[in-house]
């Protein structure tokens, strides 16, 4: 049986979306799109408002898509969703970061924030 949808990207809403873009670009090494497109092909066409979505993805091609969305409202409540890094805590809590829960007893990693307030968790690597 086909799956009536597939994965295609993941979207991060951010107040600031610019600035999120960036952040997320410098803690998992991912650039902006347009910078690769740019890069690829010489000749611009119209350059995207700076109030549109960022795309952001992983130069080596092996991480998803992301879209660092503008919206209007602050985050308020838990995420339903998150996403896991692997990665160093203190390096993401130095770059901006905050700690939402430490690793303890119950839980092998620590759950971190972004400057927005979405929670990632974040795992030591191997």
């Amino acid at each position: 049986m086909t799956a009536p949808a597939r994965f295609k990207d993941l979207c991060l809403d951010a107040r600031d979306h610019q600035a999120l873009a960036d952040w997320w670009c410098a803690a998992i090494g991912y650039v902006r799109r347009d910078e690769l497109e740019e890069a690829a092909t010489p000749e611009e066409d119209e350059p995207r408002p700076h109030d549109w979505p960022v795309p952001i993805v992983d130069p080596a091609g092996e991480g998803p898509l992301m879209w660092i969305v503008p919206v209007p409202e602050f985050k308020i409540v838990k995420n339903r969703m998150h996403f896991d890094v692997v990665g160093d805590t203190a390096a993401l809590l130095a770059a901006g970061a905050t700690m939402v829960r430490a690793q303890d007893d119950d839980i092998e990693w620590d759950v971190l924030a972004d400057p927005e307030g979405n929670e990632f968790c974040v795992f030591a690597p191997e």
